[in-house]
């Protein structure tokens, strides 16, 4: 069955479903179904895209084409409608894919499987023409949609069915730019603080503040309105890189007005045009999007625990409510931010409360979800008060579907991993299609021919390759090691060849403790999640429990293979249940050959890198002193050990400034992901770096804290010594930049090693240095692939050769093997170029936004089939090893 899969749009909330689609891509079941890639650009342009760009980062990486581009100094990426120019718009079109009427769609698919979100996509405009041309879709139909994209209807609707809603009132744009002090006074004789203002047509809290005075509610309501007005001596008084981090910002649709914007003086299309009219501006500059609000919603502020439900449609028809999650928030907005990257707020599944109150929220769900006549699947945000009041708001026809979001976490708890799930959706929407009594045969047919494939594929299960993912670990970097794991886990799924097997690994560098994980914990929201779920074994909650039992049918008709318990284990037990161990961890255990030396005492083929050289790439300091004598370019490095810092504090740093200018970089000597990794400008945060590295315990160190700006949450490990290195700069270059290149190794037929350079990617950092959500967040940082190493083919190749050189001879100095990711700056002269080798990284990120899958397309590699080979060299690799 060809699924076409709908994606990107014209909504604010764009990022999120285009990373939703590459999500859905990648799980789609391939045995049962082909996917199609439709993206929607935001001008509402269908095109079939060629499936390589559904691994770069953002819209923005690859949309509009470089070419198409207006000249910007200062390298801005804009979306489409900062191209005036229609033809400009047809060309961006044809380097990515090809343009589609919507008539064109049924001849190129069977099925639309929708991720859009907001305006356009969740609210019955992309049902109404997918019906109009007889292609079954999924979800919900036209009018639940219609009903689901608008607040202040559902408001309505709520009241109208006897659901609790909390008091609130509208505000209308025209009454708001007239008379805004009367407004103010009139909200704040209404409500009491703290006020909520939403946006409501958006959704991933776009659009939403909330105000803890009159200030913060009137920058609230010109939020909602998308409404922003700028002093020009605040702006003037900017420096450039703060000018054009304020307008990397203003770009982002998510938290920034976009572009077009709308001004006095006429309609501005680029950031560069924006800079221009600020520069020369003299009073205050109010900017409006022309997509902005007509309406805005203000209500109170809901004291108590937040939660998401996913309501699912059984066989029968009835709703069964899955366990639903509470969000546990830093702060007391759930935004974008703590929606989508991992370990930022944590999710609890199911809802910390008493049976008896669960099954009251569940049932108020349901009974929504019956009330808005919902098909299919619907998510369901609420509010539960410590007096037991249930507030449902913000019904979503279409959830979002990245791997770490609601719609896939619940499902888990049924025991559906994501591709099961995907097919359960799929089928379950095509019976949907049935009941609107329109093209019975076609689409009877369509059903019938998936339930029988469902019958072939569960015979063959057997015979597909039993893979163990492990997971997890002990280091800063076990939350991004969790989502790697879940992703090459996701992408073993939904192939044909491989069974992945979830492994936990926790415990110490003294004990490796390993467990076997169900799909439920398996997609809890961190490593922390799942460490607290596998102390707990055997325990099943009573409501998981319940709707399994309700969910049975399904269960039995999707669910196969999947482990339901949590199992310990042991290295040796896990020798006789798999064939090869996919080690998705990072840092320490795994990147410094601990896991690997277990392995291989069990005999079991693993992926990347051997004992040696992982002991050694995992060490920043010997890596770069190996590196140094093969002459290939490192940063100068000195180790600052605890007890030489702890007998003289001013002695150790001023050795360390005698011989490092300051700024300088302080980070671990053998963590990555960005962890801890800080630019020190001054003395002060050089001493606040030593006494938050060694604190004695966990808890940060306020001073320390403020000194170094550290978030809450933020990663920052205690070790006994740390590395120094020297800032890396132009030095004079005609060109800097700051480049990941990946590579996979290959053996000959005369059993030697080959080296698979691929393009390398720039990576832009918006701070000092590149953070957490710029290397591993969808829709985070832009990750430039290939690099702008040179403005003709002939510049780049003349560059690229040399940086891929250096590259390989590094991963060869370093016996890297399997597949590796090297960091690096790259200094390029008229006559010569010069790559600095910041970091080796022999167990890279595996997230599904990280920059060596968008490297590997270039190579004509799916992120399925770069696993695969990165899974084959292992299996190639113990056969060349004689056991001994």
């Amino acid at each position: 069955m060809r699924i076409g899969i709908i994606f990107g749009g014209q909504s604010r909330e764009r990022e999120i479903s285009f990373a939703g689609g590459r999500t859905v891509y990648d799980n789609l079941n391939k045995t049962l179904f082909t996917p199609v890639p439709i993206f929607v650009d935001s001008l509402g342009n269908f095109i079939l895209l060629d499936w390589k760009y559904l691994y770069k980062g953002t819209i923005r990486d690859f949309y509009p084409s470089a070419e198409t581009l207006p000249p910007s100094p200062h390298f801005f990426q804009v979306y489409a409608e900062s191209l005036t120019n229609s033809e400009a718009i047809n060309q961006s079109i044809a380097s990515v894919g090809k343009k589609l009427q919507p008539e064109d769609l049924k001849e190129l698919i069977d099925f639309a499987f929708l991720t859009l979100h907001g305006p356009f996509g969740e609210d019955g405009n992309i049902q109404g023409i997918l019906e109009w041309y007889g292609i079954p879709f999924s979800g919900a139909g036209i009018l639940p949609s219609s009903i689901g994209i608008d607040k202040e209807i559902q408001k309505k609707v709520l009241g109208t069915a006897g659901f609790a809603t909390p008091n609130y009132e509208t505000v209308l744009r025209e009454k708001w730019q007239n008379s805004p002090e009367s407004v103010i006074k009139d909200l704040e004789s209404a409500f009491s603080y703290p006020i909520v203002i939403k946006a409501p047509h958006q959704g991933s809290s776009i659009g939403v503040s909330i105000a803890q005075n009159s200030q913060e509610l009137s920058a609230g309501l010109n939020r909602s309105f998308f409404i922003q007005k700028i002093d020009p001596k605040e702006w003037q008084a900017k420096s450039d890189t703060e000018k054009r981090n304020f307008l990397i910002s203003f770009t982002d649709i998510r938290e920034g007005l976009g572009f077009p914007v709308l001004t006095d003086s006429g309609t501005i299309h680029h950031p560069e045009d924006l800079w221009t009219l600020l520069d020369n501006a003299s009073e205050i500059v109010e900017l409006q999007s022309p997509d902005g609000e007509n309406i805005v919603l203000v209500e109170d502020f809901i004291k108590g625990k937040e939660f998401s439900c996913i309501v699912i449609q059984a066989p029968n028809g009835t709703p069964i409510a899955l366990p639903p999650t509470e969000i546990k928030k830093s702060s007391d907005l759930f935004d974008y931010r703590s929606k989508y990257l991992p370990g930022i707020s944590r999710k609890v599944t199911p809802i910390d409360l008493p049976q008896a109150d669960i099954l009251k929220i569940t049932e108020q769900c349901k009974k929504l979800f019956s009330s808005l006549n919902s098909q299919v699947y619907a998510r369901l945000d609420g509010f539960y008060t410590a007096s037991g009041e249930i507030f449902l708001n913000d019904p979503n026809t279409t959830s979002g579907m990245l791997p770490s979001s609601f719609f896939f976490h619940q499902a888990a708890e049924i025991g559906l991993n994501p591709s099961q799930f995907l097919t359960y959706i799929i089928s379950e929407s095509i019976k949907a299609r049935i009941q609107s009594g329109k093209q019975l045969f076609k689409l009877n047919s369509l059903y019938s021919s998936l339930k029988n494939s469902l019958i072939q594929e569960s015979q063959h299960s057997a015979d597909k390759i039993n893979v163990a993912v492990i997971m997890g670990g002990f280091s800063s970097e076990r939350h991004i090691s969790v989502e790697s794991g879940r992703n090459i886990f996701e992408k073993l799924a939904s192939s044909s060849k491989y069974h992945p097997i979830p492994v936990f690994l926790t415990g110490d560098e003294s004990q490796h403790l390993l467990y076997q994980l169900p799909i439920n914990i398996m997609l809890k929201d961190n490593a922390d999640d799942i460490k607290e779920k596998v102390s707990h074994a055997g325990l099943v909650h009573e409501y998981t429990q319940k709707v399994r039992e309700e969910a049975k049918e399904i269960i039995n008709a999707f669910s196969s293979s999947e482990a339901t318990t949590l199992e310990e284990l042991t290295y040796k037990s896990l020798a006789d249940r798999v064939e090869f161990a996919f080690i998705a961890l990072h840092g320490r255990p795994g990147e410094d050959g601990a896991v690997q030396a277990e392995l291989e005492k069990i005999n079991i083929p693993y992926n990347g890198s051997g004992v040696e050289s992982s002991q050694i790439s995992i060490n920043k300091f010997e890596t770069n002193e190996l590196l140094q004598k093969e002459e290939i370019l490192v940063a100068d490095h000195q180790l600052v050990y605890e007890d030489e810092y702890r007998k003289s504090p001013e002695g150790c740093i001023s050795n360390l400034l005698d011989r490092f200018e300051l700024p300088l970089i302080a980070k671990p000597a053998d963590d990555g992901c960005s962890s801890a990794v800080k630019k020190i400008k001054t003395r002060e945060e050089l001493i606040a770096f030593c006494e938050m590295m060694f604190r004695p315990e966990p808890e940060f160190l306020a001073a320390p804290m403020e000194t170094l700006k550290l978030k809450p949450n933020e990663e920052f490990p205690q070790k006994n010594y740390f590395l120094v290195e020297s800032l890396i700069g132009p030095n004079g270059a005609d060109k800097f930049l700051e480049i990941t290149g990946g590579m996979l190794t290959h053996i000959s037929e005369s059993g030697e090693i080959e080296f698979e350079v691929f393009e390398p990617s720039e990576a832009l950092a918006s701070g000092e240095v590149l953070s957490l959500e710029e290397k591993f967040l969808a829709g985070e940082g832009q990750n430039i692939t290939p690099a702008r190493f040179g403005e003709t083919s002939e510049d780049y190749d003349r560059v690229a050769k040399e940086v891929k050189a250096t590259l390989e001879k590094t991963a060869r100095t370093i016996n890297v093997e399997g597949y590796c990711r090297i960091d690096a700056f790259v200094r390029i002269f008229a006559e010569k170029v010069e790559t600095v080798v910041i970091e080796i990284n022999s167990l890279p990120g595996m997230t599904p936004a990280t920059a060596i899958f968008h490297q590997s397309a270039l190579n004509n590699m799916k992120p399925y089939e770069f696993i695969d080979k990165i899974i084959e060299y292992g299996f190639e690799k113990k056969k060349m090893i004689k056991p001994a």
